[in-house]
Protein backbone atom coordinates (compact mmCIF):
# COMPACT_ATOMS: atom_id res chain seq x y z
CA UNK A 1 0.00 0.00 0.00
CA UNK A 2 2.86 2.38 0.78
CA UNK A 3 4.41 1.55 -2.58
CA UNK A 4 1.13 2.28 -4.38
CA UNK A 5 0.83 5.59 -2.54
CA UNK A 6 4.37 6.58 -3.54
CA UNK A 7 3.65 5.62 -7.16
CA UNK A 8 0.43 7.65 -7.13
CA UNK A 9 2.36 10.66 -5.82
CA UNK A 10 4.97 10.36 -8.58
CA UNK A 11 2.35 9.95 -11.31
CA UNK A 12 0.48 13.01 -10.04
CA UNK A 13 3.68 15.06 -10.21
CA UNK A 14 4.25 14.00 -13.83
CA UNK A 15 0.64 14.73 -14.81
CA UNK A 16 0.76 18.22 -13.29
CA UNK A 17 4.17 18.86 -14.88
CA UNK A 18 2.42 18.45 -18.26
CA UNK A 19 5.67 17.55 -20.04
CA UNK A 20 4.65 14.06 -21.07
CA UNK A 21 3.70 11.06 -18.99
CA UNK A 22 4.34 7.34 -18.93
CA UNK A 23 2.60 5.47 -21.79
CA UNK A 24 -0.30 4.20 -19.68
CA UNK A 25 -0.75 7.61 -18.08
CA UNK A 26 -0.80 9.20 -21.55
CA UNK A 27 -3.70 6.86 -22.32
CA UNK A 28 -5.52 7.77 -19.09
CA UNK A 29 -5.03 11.50 -19.77
CA UNK A 30 -6.28 11.07 -23.34
CA UNK A 31 -9.39 9.24 -22.13
CA UNK A 32 -9.99 12.00 -19.58
CA UNK A 33 -9.70 14.65 -22.31
CA UNK A 34 -12.14 12.84 -24.58
CA UNK A 35 -14.71 11.34 -22.23
CA UNK A 36 -14.37 13.15 -18.89
CA UNK A 37 -13.91 11.41 -15.53
CA UNK A 38 -10.60 11.67 -13.70
CA UNK A 39 -7.17 10.28 -14.54
CA UNK A 40 -7.35 8.03 -11.48
CA UNK A 41 -10.80 6.74 -12.47
CA UNK A 42 -9.55 5.78 -15.91
CA UNK A 43 -6.55 4.09 -14.28
CA UNK A 44 -8.97 1.92 -12.29
CA UNK A 45 -11.23 1.19 -15.28
CA UNK A 46 -8.35 0.28 -17.57
CA UNK A 47 -6.84 -1.84 -14.79
CA UNK A 48 -10.13 -3.75 -14.58
CA UNK A 49 -10.14 -4.31 -18.37
CA UNK A 50 -6.53 -5.49 -18.32
CA UNK A 51 -7.10 -7.84 -15.38
CA UNK A 52 -10.16 -9.30 -17.10
CA UNK A 53 -8.14 -10.03 -20.25
CA UNK A 54 -5.35 -11.56 -18.14
CA UNK A 55 -7.82 -13.77 -16.26
CA UNK A 56 -9.32 -15.05 -19.53
CA UNK A 57 -5.89 -15.77 -21.01
CA UNK A 58 -4.50 -17.51 -17.94
CA UNK A 59 -7.79 -19.06 -16.75
CA UNK A 60 -6.86 -18.10 -13.18
CA UNK A 61 -7.20 -15.08 -10.95
CA UNK A 62 -4.15 -12.80 -10.51
CA UNK A 63 -2.52 -12.33 -7.10
CA UNK A 64 -3.92 -9.87 -4.56
CA UNK A 65 -1.30 -7.26 -5.45
CA UNK A 66 -2.83 -6.84 -8.90
CA UNK A 67 -6.28 -6.08 -7.44
CA UNK A 68 -4.84 -3.65 -4.89
CA UNK A 69 -2.94 -1.92 -7.70
CA UNK A 70 -6.07 -1.66 -9.83
CA UNK A 71 -8.14 0.01 -7.10
CA UNK A 72 -5.84 2.00 -4.86
CA UNK A 73 -3.36 3.37 -7.40
CA UNK A 74 -6.19 5.26 -9.12
CA UNK A 75 -7.44 6.56 -5.78
CA UNK A 76 -3.98 7.80 -4.79
CA UNK A 77 -3.45 9.45 -8.20
CA UNK A 78 -6.65 11.48 -7.88
CA UNK A 79 -5.93 12.31 -4.24
CA UNK A 80 -2.51 13.77 -5.01
CA UNK A 81 -3.75 15.52 -8.16
CA UNK A 82 -6.26 17.26 -5.90
CA UNK A 83 -3.71 18.12 -3.19
CA UNK A 84 -0.73 19.17 -5.34
CA UNK A 85 -1.06 22.51 -7.18
CA UNK A 86 -0.08 22.73 -10.84
CA UNK A 87 3.26 24.55 -11.37
CA UNK A 88 3.18 28.07 -12.78
CA UNK A 89 6.76 28.22 -14.09
CA UNK A 90 8.55 26.03 -16.63
CA UNK A 91 11.47 25.31 -14.30
CA UNK A 92 9.03 23.94 -11.71
CA UNK A 93 7.46 21.76 -14.39
CA UNK A 94 10.83 20.16 -15.12
CA UNK A 95 11.56 19.72 -11.41
CA UNK A 96 8.20 18.01 -10.89
CA UNK A 97 8.73 15.82 -13.96
CA UNK A 98 12.17 14.57 -12.85
CA UNK A 99 11.05 14.16 -9.24
CA UNK A 100 7.97 12.27 -10.42
CA UNK A 101 10.01 9.76 -12.44
CA UNK A 102 12.40 9.08 -9.54
CA UNK A 103 9.54 8.78 -7.04
CA UNK A 104 7.68 6.37 -9.33
CA UNK A 105 10.87 4.28 -9.46
CA UNK A 106 10.99 4.06 -5.67
CA UNK A 107 7.26 3.36 -5.53
CA UNK A 108 7.72 0.43 -7.90
CA UNK A 109 10.55 -0.88 -5.71
CA UNK A 110 8.51 -0.65 -2.51
CA UNK A 111 5.45 -2.15 -4.22
CA UNK A 112 7.28 -5.16 -5.69
CA UNK A 113 9.52 -5.94 -2.68
CA UNK A 114 6.87 -7.77 -0.57
CA UNK A 115 6.13 -10.16 -3.47
CA UNK A 116 2.34 -9.73 -3.39
CA UNK A 117 2.00 -9.97 -7.17
CA UNK A 118 2.53 -7.86 -10.26
CA UNK A 119 0.22 -5.02 -11.25
CA UNK A 120 -2.49 -5.46 -13.92
CA UNK A 121 -0.27 -4.29 -16.80
CA UNK A 122 2.66 -6.48 -15.80
CA UNK A 123 0.31 -9.43 -15.28
CA UNK A 124 -0.98 -9.00 -18.84
CA UNK A 125 2.59 -8.74 -20.12
CA UNK A 126 3.52 -12.05 -18.48
CA UNK A 127 0.32 -13.69 -19.76
CA UNK A 128 1.01 -12.58 -23.34
CA UNK A 129 4.61 -13.74 -23.04
CA UNK A 130 3.47 -17.22 -22.00
CA UNK A 131 0.83 -17.42 -24.74
CA UNK A 132 2.96 -16.08 -27.60
CA UNK A 133 6.36 -17.40 -26.59
CA UNK A 134 7.90 -13.99 -27.35
CA UNK A 135 10.59 -12.48 -25.18
CA UNK A 136 9.34 -10.33 -22.31
CA UNK A 137 11.04 -7.20 -23.65
CA UNK A 138 9.35 -7.61 -27.05
CA UNK A 139 5.92 -8.04 -25.48
CA UNK A 140 6.54 -5.03 -23.24
CA UNK A 141 7.63 -2.83 -26.13
CA UNK A 142 4.57 -3.82 -28.17
CA UNK A 143 2.24 -3.04 -25.27
CA UNK A 144 3.86 0.30 -24.45
CA UNK A 145 3.96 1.48 -28.07
CA UNK A 146 0.33 0.46 -28.65
CA UNK A 147 -0.91 2.16 -25.49
CA UNK A 148 1.18 5.28 -26.14
CA UNK A 149 -0.12 5.57 -29.71
CA UNK A 150 -3.76 5.27 -28.65
CA UNK A 151 -3.22 7.76 -25.83
CA UNK A 152 -1.56 10.25 -28.18
CA UNK A 153 -4.40 9.94 -30.70
CA UNK A 154 -6.86 10.65 -27.87
CA UNK A 155 -4.99 13.83 -26.95
CA UNK A 156 -2.72 12.59 -24.18
CA UNK A 157 0.45 14.56 -23.50
CA UNK A 158 3.51 13.07 -25.21
CA UNK A 159 6.70 15.08 -24.77
CA UNK A 160 10.18 14.91 -23.26
CA UNK A 161 8.90 13.42 -20.02
CA UNK A 162 7.58 10.43 -21.95
CA UNK A 163 10.99 9.78 -23.52
CA UNK A 164 12.87 10.19 -20.23
CA UNK A 165 10.45 7.84 -18.49
CA UNK A 166 10.59 5.15 -21.18
CA UNK A 167 14.39 5.14 -21.39
CA UNK A 168 15.15 5.89 -17.74
CA UNK A 169 12.63 4.07 -15.56
CA UNK A 170 14.33 0.70 -16.09
CA UNK A 171 17.66 1.99 -14.80
CA UNK A 172 15.99 3.72 -11.84
CA UNK A 173 14.09 0.58 -10.83
CA UNK A 174 17.32 -1.39 -11.24
CA UNK A 175 18.69 0.73 -8.40
CA UNK A 176 15.59 1.13 -6.23
CA UNK A 177 14.30 -2.46 -6.34
CA UNK A 178 17.38 -4.14 -4.76
CA UNK A 179 17.54 -1.37 -2.15
CA UNK A 180 13.85 -1.75 -1.27
CA UNK A 181 14.15 -5.54 -1.29
CA UNK A 182 17.04 -5.45 1.19
CA UNK A 183 15.12 -3.02 3.39
CA UNK A 184 11.99 -5.17 3.31
CA UNK A 185 13.93 -8.36 4.06
CA UNK A 186 15.70 -6.69 7.01
CA UNK A 187 12.35 -5.56 8.45
CA UNK A 188 10.92 -9.09 8.13
CA UNK A 189 14.06 -10.65 9.64
CA UNK A 190 14.01 -8.22 12.58
CA UNK A 191 10.32 -8.93 13.12
CA UNK A 192 10.92 -12.68 13.17
CA UNK A 193 13.69 -12.29 15.74
CA UNK A 194 11.48 -10.16 17.98
CA UNK A 195 8.76 -12.82 17.83
CA UNK A 196 11.09 -15.80 18.36
CA UNK A 197 12.36 -16.04 21.95
CA UNK A 198 15.24 -18.25 20.87
CA UNK A 199 16.52 -15.72 18.32
CA UNK A 200 15.83 -12.30 19.77
CA UNK A 201 18.25 -10.58 22.15
CA UNK A 202 17.38 -10.81 25.85
CA UNK A 203 16.37 -7.57 27.54
CA UNK A 204 16.51 -6.78 31.23
CA UNK A 205 12.84 -5.82 31.26
CA UNK A 206 11.63 -9.09 29.71
CA UNK A 207 9.22 -10.94 32.01
CA UNK A 208 6.53 -13.58 31.71
CA UNK A 209 4.03 -11.90 33.99
CA UNK A 210 4.94 -14.09 36.98
CA UNK A 211 6.43 -12.31 40.00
Amino acid sequence: MIGLMIMGFGIALMVHADLGGAPWDVLHIGLTNQFGLTVGTWSILMGFVVLTITTVLMKSLPQIGAFLNMIFLGIFIDLFLWIIPAPEFLVLQYVMMIAGIVIIGYGIGVYIAPGCGAGPRDSLMLALQLKTGWKVQHVRVLMEVSVLTVGWLLGGTVFIGTLIFCFGIGSIVGITLPHCKRLFDSIIERGNKDEDFNERPLRTYNHDGIS
